[in-house]
């Protein structure tokens, strides 16, 4: 399954692929920033918009918990320092949300993947 919408639409992607946000077990999204991540949890439909720091907050997303987030590290941890991410693999998922942006986030792609 995979289902693609452009220019800031993840929710029409979800109804594209016919599944919801709750579906979602593994989350890849493009973190230039920290405020880049949140901004687009929030847009995607993982949290109500401006509650992202209680959302991440009450979440594990690590590569072992329960909404694993960017577990190849993204730019934040891996991109820019250059650290590796071999051991930090998330098992194997059902369902992925992929998210890149552009523009000063003014555009956006957002991919639902699923096996």
């Amino acid at each position: 399954m995979i289902a693609l919408a452009h220019h800031g639409e993840a929710l029409r992607t979800f109804q594209m692929a016919a599944v919801s946000v709750k579906d979602v077990d593994l989350v890849s999204v493009y973190d230039c920033y920290t405020i880049t991540v949140r901004l687009t949890l929030e847009d995607a439909g993982f949290c109500p918009k401006g509650r992202s720091r209680p959302s991440v907050e009450e979440h594990d997303l690590s590569h072992r918990g329960d909404l694993p987030l960017n577990t190849r590290e993204g730019q934040l941890s891996f991109g820019q320092p250059g650290l590796p991410a071999a051991d930090r693999q998330a098992p194997s998922r059902e369902l992925a949300f992929v998210s890149d942006n552009g523009r000063v986030m003014s555009e956006q792609a957002s991919l639902v993947l699923g096996r």
